[in-house]
């Protein structure tokens, strides 16, 4: 029986475009990481988006990071538990999406050493959860008009729009008054400064339940001013790469959500503490994606029946974004609500046929 580290970049086309402020892709690449041990096989998703524009980190440098450091030092540290990457990533930090792909790999590695579940570990049971819907930029409003009416069939329970500078007010309005008193907000992804100041007097005037992420992620003192200056609450996004990050802004009052991600957190365990976090501190939360494959999604999911997630989760159908999902059943949305299927109740249910017609290479690291 061998033992082994099994890599799997996957590029599967996307229904549409995923495209926000600062670029866009057409294809979601994600790197799957399969740790093969004593006869259990455990999968987790490391899932960047191609093209470095929505982080720093790229399916290239993803895979290096796993090759060269990280699963190197999983073999030579032989911890094949969760905590190997808690561990790792105090004094390693780089690479936030790899280490939480590998350990993701490692939960769904002990849930079946152990005989249990990723809900039984957290502590959650299943339960209904709301999705909202997130579009992205179009050429014109009308496109996004007829986006978001597409998509909304579906139920979703919120409705999310991305802006930049030069396209914010005019589209929002315009989606407000398509769509009524639909619960909306905006996310910005971190697009403007402030001398846009005024831009957001006019936007919280618009009755939204949130901005997300309106200024740079280190501008906690930005973001301050604003929340001090507008009504709309502001929910930090790539601002809330780390504990100690969220507590600053609360501390600076420089938001009052905070959108949890669990592959910017470096993975499911610090992802947690965010959640417990804000808990302690009275500050809302909910579970964000980038959005990763099916993998990943379902871990979010799991998460998202925590019980200060109480917005919706930015998790939607799997049919929303991609033409097919590395999980079975893919994941719906019906009249708004994601019921987790019972196929996955223990861990994500992997889909290798899909997964073999969407590999674009693999590695084997025996140990």
């Amino acid at each position: 029986m061998s033992n082994r580290v099994h890599l799997i970049h996957v590029s599967i086309p996307m229904i549409e475009p995923f495209r926000i402020s600062s670029g866009e892709v057409k294809e979601k690449e994600s790197i799957l990481i399969v740790i093969e041990r004593d006869g259990i096989t455990a999968f987790g998703e490391a899932s960047p988006m191609s093209g470095a524009f929505y982080s720093s980190e790229t399916p290239q440098s993803t895979w290096d990071f796993l090759v060269e450091r990280a699963i190197p030092a999983l073999i030579e540290k032989k911890q094949f538990r969760p905590e190997f990457v808690s561990e790792m990533v105090e004094t390693e930090m780089s690479e936030p999406f790899a280490w939480a792909g590998l350990e993701g790999a490692l939960w769904d590695l002990m849930v079946q050493v152990e005989n249990t579940t990723f809900m039984d570990t957290l502590g959650v049971y299943p339960h209904p959860i709301q999705s909202g819907l997130a579009v992205g930029i179009y050429p014109t409003i009308p496109e996004l008009v007829d986006a978001c009416k597409r998509y909304l069939i579906d139920g979703y329970k919120r409705l999310k729009i991305k802006i930049q500078p030069g396209w914010d007010i005019e589209p929002l309005k315009a989606v407000r008054e398509a769509f009524g008193d639909i619960p909306l907000m905006v996310d910005a992804n971190a697009a403007y400064t402030e001398d846009h100041f005024p831009v957001f007097d006019e936007i919280d005037k618009v009755g939204l339940m949130m901005i997300e992420q309106p200024l740079a992620k280190m501008n906690w003192e930005g973001l301050s001013k604003l929340q001090a200056r507008i009504s709309t609450p502001i929910c930090i996004d790539e601002s809330a790469h780390d504990e100690d990050a969220v507590k600053c802004c609360i501390d600076m009052q420089a938001c009052r959500i905070v959108n949890i991600k669990i592959q910017r957190l470096c993975g499911i365990c610090r992802a947690k503490r965010i959640h417990d976090l804000c808990m302690d501190r009275n500050i809302p939360t909910w579970m964000g994606t980038m959005p990763e494959l099916g993998i990943a999604s379902i871990h979010a999911l799991y998460l998202a029946l925590l019980p200060n997630c109480t917005y919706p989760t930015d998790v939607e159908a799997s049919g929303r974004w991609f033409l097919e999902d590395v999980i079975s059943p893919p994941i719906e949305v019906t009249d708004g609500l994601i019921h987790i299927p019972q196929e996955h109740h223990k861990r994500p249910n992997v889909n290798m046929a899909v997964i073999d017609r969407h590999t674009v290479r693999q590695t084997r690291i025996d140990y």
